[in-house]
């Protein structure tokens, strides 16, 4: 079943922020997604199912929406069962979008993030160092609140942007799991536009193709790896291939993606 947009009444909290500043600045505009509400598919219902403590101070679950660039060709998402897995296929072929939602999680920190993906090819021209060929076949991203007075001028400005685009500012801090051609993994690359937005490389090279890989990451911990400063407030987590720069072409699968508190 193919993934259809969802209603937005408002731009979601901080999402949209970060999409601008990611994408924006390189060339496009952020629109959220339209369309019509359709039911959970199985990949959604699990990893709502599995993450249900995380967001029981929500009145109800937010849904995942597709956020498309004008200008960019946009990816297909569509619901799949995939080697007795429920996955989420995507088909990339220089284009770009994300799914995502924005995650309540009410006053305990959530630590802990369990993710899956398989990957039939990495981009061969993909080079995650370089701000014109930057794609990668597969990411999860995560948006952080914090302490915006630690904003550099620089950022201040932006996030000052991100409102006047929006209406909304952009998060504190955008941490991205990547997969790179041949960067080490954990190697941490922050965006030539901003240091509050750095990719964690936590796969590389070919040799994991084409077969499920799980991951379970303490996302605070890889946090203040990252930034070298304690995780704020977990806003929202997306998926999301690309492959606009290169003009490449990428299939994928996620499995789904669920948040726990710590232990």
């Amino acid at each position: 079943m193919a993934v259809r947009c969802r209603n937005m009444k408002r731009p979601d909290y901080g999402w949209i922020c970060v999409l601008t500043l990611a994408f924006l600045l390189g060339g496009c505009a952020v629109s959220p997604g339209t369309g019509v509400a359709t039911p959970p598919t199985p990949w959604e219902r699990a990893g709502r199912a599995a993450q249900a403590n995380v967001e029981a101070a929500a009145d109800a679950p937010s849904l995942w929406l597709h956020q498309t660039f004008p200008g960019k060709r946009k990816n297909q998402y569509r619901y799949v069962w995939r080697e007795g897995r429920p996955a989420m296929a995507v088909q990339s072929e220089g284009a770009i979008s994300a799914l995502r939602k924005v995650v309540h999680t009410g006053s305990a920190p959530v630590e802990q993030l369990y993710f899956s993906w398989k990957v039939a090819s990495l981009i061969e021209q993909a080079d995650l160092q370089d701000g014109a060929r930057s794609d990668s076949p597969v990411r999860i991203v995560l948006a952080f609140d914090g302490d915006r007075s630690r904003l550099s001028a620089k950022d201040a400005m932006l996030s000052e942007l991100a409102r006047t685009l929006t209406g909304e500012e952009m998060p504190y801090a955008t941490l991205m799991y990547v997969w790179s051609n041949r960067l080490p993994v954990g190697s941490v690359v922050s965006s030539r536009r901003t240091d509050r937005i750095r990719k964690m490389v936590i796969e590389s090279g070919p040799a994991g193709l084409n077969r499920w890989l799980d991951y379970q990451r303490d996302i605070r911990q890889d946090f203040e790896r990252a930034f070298g400063e304690p995780a704020g407030r977990l806003m929202a987590v997306g998926i999301m291939s690309d492959t606009d720069n290169t003009g490449g072409s990428v299939r994928a699968w996620y499995g789904p993606v669920t948040l726990r508190h710590a232990p």
